[in-house]
């Protein structure tokens, strides 16, 4: 995710190459990233902190505590910190390096890799709506961003995080559906991905509700409602909603562990 963010800042000229200063402990990584983005490598987390106006903490939640006890010492009122790591909530973050620094909380999802991500986030500690507008700012760059309160990230990560799960899922049961048919498995998949895309467009474009634009493709008698019928039959309108409801949860759970 963090080669993400540094890849669509750069396509989007927001910031040149040697003002980003990446701290990777994998050697391999640092140069892979030095060498394809001309960023900056530091020798480690104090000297990549110490000269940014702002720190991203892109790293595993099972690192946060150790990372934020690091650089602790570095991190001053004058900085905007931005986590984007899962699950960490803003007063684990203040409690690790103090409520007057200023915060915010994000969490994209892999199609930001792309630069087709959806990102939701909410500000915290000291934060101004200025920082939050910087955020957003930040991270159209890899997508589109929605301001939401903190407690939403759980449904925000049960959701749009882990929403790519299910959509490649989604897809690939429906390109074994034009297999079974006679398709080839690259013109079935091929078909699937352009009429997600051009569905997605339609709803985005149009400002119709899903349910009209179904409406619209569902002739009376005809194949449309025939395979609606199955897939309604099937429960898959409780399912999706169920596994919403089941990663939301499990991300609950998970935050609990990080509580100060």
């Amino acid at each position: 995710m963090a080669e993400a963010m540094i890849k669509g800042l750069l396509h989007q000229n927001a910031i040149a190459p040697n003002h980003i200063i990446v701290s990777e402990p994998r050697k391999d990584r640092a140069t892979f990233l030095s060498n394809s983005y001309r960023v900056t490598i530091a020798s480690d987390n104090h000297s990549a902190v110490n000269t940014a106006d702002m720190v991203i903490l892109a790293v595993k939640p099972q690192v946060v505590k150790e990372v934020l006890k690091e650089i602790s010492s570095e991190v001053t009122v004058d900085q905007l910190i931005v986590s984007i790591a899962a699950g960490i909530p803003i007063s684990f973050i203040t409690y690790h390096i103090g409520d007057d620094k200023r915060i915010i909380r994000a969490m994209p999802n892999t199609p930001a890799q792309v630069g087709e991500g959806a990102i939701a986030v909410c500000c915290g500690g000291s934060a101004t709506q200025q920082d939050l507008s910087d955020a957003e700012i930040f991270f159209n760059c890899i997508g589109a961003t929605v301001v939401i309160n903190e407690d939403h990230m759980d449904a925000v990560t049960g959701l749009s995080g882990s929403g790519p799960a299910y959509i490649f899922l989604i897809i690939e049961a429906l390109t074994d559906g034009g297999v079974k048919m006679g398709l080839s498995r690259d013109i079935a998949q091929s078909l699937v991905i352009r009429t997600l895309i051009g569905s997605s467009r339609m709803v985005l474009e149009s400002g119709l509700h899903p349910g009209q634009l179904k409406d619209m493709v569902t002739s009376p008698g005809g194949t449309t409602i025939t395979g609606l019928h199955v897939l309604e039959t099937g429960g898959i309108r409780a399912a999706l909603i169920d596994a919403v409801e089941a990663a939301t949860q499990r991300s609950r759970e998970l935050s609990q562990v990080f509580k100060p």
